[in-house]
């Protein structure tokens, strides 16, 4: 188990200037990484032991947070 944050930047340290402007330029990819940051702060407090949530539940949320990942990466690609 991974009590280390997966923040976007440290996901992604080599498009830090990508993020910046794709997250100010496009709604889409903006929404995407809030998301992906409530569901990361959520699986964090789940692996901190801050907040209950069942093995089932957490896998559940880190299947969703590689989803958003993976649709941040092919528009990071793309940019």
């Amino acid at each position: 188990m991974s009590h280390v944050p997966h923040d976007l930047h440290e996901e992604f340290p080599e498009s830090a200037e990508a993020l910046h402007a794709l997250k100010v330029s496009n709604a889409h990819f903006a929404k995407l990484a809030e998301e992906y940051h409530a569901v990361n702060r959520e699986i964090h407090r789940i692996e901190s032991e801050v907040a209950p949530a069942s093995d089932e539940a957490l896998e559940e949320l880190k299947k969703k947070r590689l989803h958003l990942k993976d649709q941040i990466a092919e528009l990071l690609s793309a940019a």
